[in-house]
């Protein structure tokens, strides 16, 4: 069977077929490619972009919903270091950081970024780091993988403790 297309030209019923499977089979296709981008199970190197950042740092404790904290610290202090729960931690989403308290007095830094996909890490409970994308958990004492996907861990975030305020060195 044949017809015209809205030039004039002369289409049969087999190429509008043709033209179809082709279109499906590379819908088809291209879908399948972002399924596998979200669900690899390795560390490709390629980044995706973050999610939305809160709107504020939250503290973590061993199991408890995030609350939010208020820094009366100086400009330049993330935290105090009464804020940051032993055993948790505070993300800080503007530049990038979770700041966790494994033990009394020890305060360490990681990048919030996961190195699975580039996910923001987002709570620290029960000493572990949680990546809320593919559920990767992380050492609060020295940011290693304890579950994957991520392959690597949680690279070191330059922190000190001053006058008990926590910040950026």
């Amino acid at each position: 069977m044949e017809s015209t297309d809205s030039n004039g030209d002369v289409v049969s019923a087999r190429s509008d077929l043709s033209r179809r499977s082709v279109l499906v089979a590379g819908t088809a296709v291209g879908a399948a490619g972002l399924l596998a981008a979200c669900g690899g199970g390795g560390d490709s190197g390629a980044t995706t972009a973050a999610p939305a950042p809160a709107p504020a740092p939250t503290t973590t404790t061993g199991g408890g919903s995030p609350t939010p904290t208020v820094n009366p610290g100086p400009d330049n202090a993330l935290a105090a270091v009464s804020d940051i729960p032993v055993g948790g931690g505070q993300v800080f989403d503007g530049p990038k950081v979770v700041v966790t308290q494994p033990t009394e007095g020890e305060i360490r830094g990681f990048t919030a970024v996961c190195p699975h996909q580039g996910c923001l890490v987002n709570s620290v409970e029960n000493n572990e780091i949680r990546c809320p994308c593919h559920g990767s958990l992380f050492s609060a004492d020295n940011g290693d993988v304890i579950r994957g996907p991520a392959v690597q861990g949680l690279a070191s975030a330059n922190v000190s403790v001053s006058d008990g305020f926590v910040t950026l060195a």
